[in-house]
């Protein structure tokens, strides 16, 4: 299926003559991003400034059923269409209109120029950078340090994927200054893109968060049944308090160690709602710990 964010990448492609580097094609969608107001595709900072991952996704799919052809040159990773249509016209007028603007007043960049452009313009984007000082002049690289500023006070976090991209997700971490993330789920997969353990520990590590899958403190998939109302989950999280929590209390005491090292650290799992997961009984029982040096954030 030809998803409308993913004509948008055709488009672009299209505008650029049907090729594009990886590098310089992100660097473009972003932009073009900037001025939507309902955005298509979100981004993080990531090794060489802004990327998607949905977008990154979206063109191994699109190579898969044949739109796109991608291969690996001197001058870097390449992506070119293989079909000759016409994307942009099926592109609301708006869009359309955007990204001619991009091309018009970026489309004469080198992709190094591009990039540099990206960094100065919007420098949170350029802090986890492995490339950043060898474009920005000492100032600028100031500026960019100024986006991450460390946080130094001990923090519990608790957060959930339900409703929000992977890139949305992580930038709720960074912006926190999370250094680790707890999965608390029993079995640690989604069929949300990104939110599986190998996918979510690859991201993770990609912007600087150690990831650790902590399954002892989750709750089986049987018990997760038939929850339709709110008294339902509060039964279900009794069970969890009273049982499984005391036959855990290792996982517990391990979680505190990370605390403890790692100073900032986040539980995760599912639902949008706090009231509605188990990781907010986890994160009560760490509150309640004898001697504890740290406060507690939902995100």
């Amino acid at each position: 299926m030809l998803y409308y964010r993913r004509k948008i990448l055709l488009a672009l492609l299209e505008l650029f003559d049907g090729q594009l580097t990886a590098k310089s094609l992100q660097k473009y969608l972003f932009l073009f991003t900037r001025k939507q107001t309902k955005r298509a595709f979100d981004f993080i900072p990531y090794k060489y400034g802004c990327f998607s991952f949905q977008a990154n996704q979206d063109i191994n799919t699109m190579k898969k059923y044949g739109y796109l052809e991608i291969t690996e040159q001197l001058g870097g990773r390449f992506i070119k269409l293989k079909q000759s249509e016409s994307y942009l016209r099926m592109l609301k007028e708006e869009d359309q209109k955007l990204l001619l603007g991009v091309k018009r007043m970026f489309g004469s960049l080198s992709q190094q120029e591009l990039i540099t452009y990206t960094y100065k313009r919007y420098p949170y984007y350029a802090i986890n950078s492995s490339i950043a000082r060898d474009l920005l002049s000492a100032d600028e690289i100031k500026n960019v340090l100024k986006q991450k500023e460390s946080k130094n006070t001990p923090m519990l976090f608790t957060i959930g994927y339900e409703g929000i991209s992977l890139e949305e997700y992580l930038n709720r971490l960074i912006k926190n200054d999370v250094h680790v993330l707890c999965d608390v789920r029993k079995n640690a997969y989604s069929q949300k893109y990104g939110f599986s353990k190998s996918q979510l520990s690859i991201a993770c590590k990609g912007v600087g968060i150690e990831y650790i899958h902590i399954p002892e403190l989750g709750i089986e998939s049987d018990k997760r049944r038939e929850l339709n109302h709110q008294h339902d989950y509060d039964f279900l999280f009794e069970d969890y308090e009273n049982y499984t929590l005391p036959k855990n209390q290792d996982s517990l005491l391990k979680v505190r160690n990370i605390i403890n090292n790692d100073k900032r650290v986040a539980l995760t799992c599912f639902e949008k709602d706090p009231g509605q997961c188990h990781r907010t009984r986890v994160a009560d029982a760490l509150m309640k710990l004898p001697d504890k040096n740290y406060g507690f954030m939902s995100l």
